[in-house]
């Protein structure tokens, strides 16, 4: 089979790297795949069976006539990539988005702290700390965390910068034996990916009732099961950036229809509205905390801010189809 995807790659190698070309590319390889294996049952030898695939499927030329497309048309602009390119790729992809996770989580982390020094000194906790000192050293290490989380994205954000062409159409393309490396990593990856999303729904779940148990056990306690709860979302949070980012990089170099021109749109939409609607949820939530004392129940702010993503996403989703 490797001689089949090689003779294929050399076939299109002085073709125009379009996507018609790459369709036409991947059919020729399917259909050149079932005539080897029927042939192989048929009891013919490897080199046999290659030798009648490629002298059945290989005349490219008679093809290309057929489907107009001129053989002296110009070389496409497109870029190559390279085995070594691909893995670096990866490389960057997985060290930004693990930086762009843990920046987050600091900053949820950063909130929860806050919240958990306030509640230290109510319960006397802090000795020889007045209430004003407290309160400075749950801002100081919040700005801090929120400060390390800022220098990690932008950070993250330059570790790609040279691979920002990938997120444009026509600007490179793989031959066709990475093709099917990556499609195969990427069907290996998908059971980490589920588990991790599966992990991190779980978490959010879960967060309401570690609150809930802790004000049954004790009311006076539902601060600490407020900080809990953060926790918890912090690190779903981390699972679903840094799981779904190696999805995401799959997609762009396998042009999946998940990463099509429309969808990246979409996502864009729906993420300008996640970046007004949660950070707006956090406010609400530490004000109504420190301000009327309603840990007991304002947690449900983030539920709802949820259900309205997944409102807003749904909806937006059905009106571009409709369009």
């Amino acid at each position: 089979m490797n001689s089949i995807i090689n003779y294929l790659d050399n076939v299109f190698a002085n073709l125009p790297k379009t996507s018609e070309m790459e369709k036409l590319k991947l059919e020729m390889l399917s259909n050149m795949e079932d005539k080897y294996y029927e042939l192989k049952e048929a009891g013919k030898s490897e080199n046999e069976a290659i030798g009648i695939v490629i002298s059945e499927f290989g005349n490219i030329d008679e093809l290309l006539s057929e489907l107009d497309i001129p053989l002296n048309e110009a070389k496409s602009q497109e870029r190559q990539l390279s085995e070594d390119e691909v893995n670096h790729f990866f490389q960057q992809t997985a060290k930004a988005m693990n930086l762009i996770g843990i920046g987050v989580f600091l900053c949820i982390l950063g909130s929860a702290l806050l919240v958990l020094f306030t509640e230290l000194y109510d319960d006397g906790f802090l000795n020889g700390v007045t209430e004003n000192t407290a309160a400075l050293i749950g801002v100081a290490q919040l700005l801090l965390f929120v400060a390390i989380a800022v220098s990690l994205f932008i950070y993250s954000g330059q570790l790609l910068e040279k691979f920002k062409f990938i997120e444009k159409k026509g600007t490179f393309s793989l031959p066709l034996h990475l093709v099917k490396k990556i499609e195969m990593q990427k069907e290996a990856y998908q059971p980490i990916f589920f588990r991790s999303i599966i992990i991190g729904v779980s978490l959010c779940i879960l967060s309401p009732v570690v609150l809930l148990v802790t004000i049954a056990i004790n009311e006076s306690a539902t601060t600490y099961g407020v900080c809990v709860l953060l926790l918890l979302i912090a690190i779903a949070t981390y699972l679903f950036i840094v799981s779904g980012a190696k999805m995401d990089a799959y997609a762009k170099l396998l042009r999946d229809e998940s990463y099509s021109i429309e969808k990246k749109q979409e996502d864009k939409v729906i993420g300008a509205f996640a970046a007004i609607i949660w950070p707006l949820a956090t406010a609400i939530f530490l004000f109504t905390g420190f301000v009327y004392e309603n840990w007991h129940i304002n947690w449900i702010i983030f539920p709802i801010a949820g259900l309205l993503m997944a409102m807003f996403g749904g909806a937006y989703s059905i009106m571009k189809k409709e369009n």
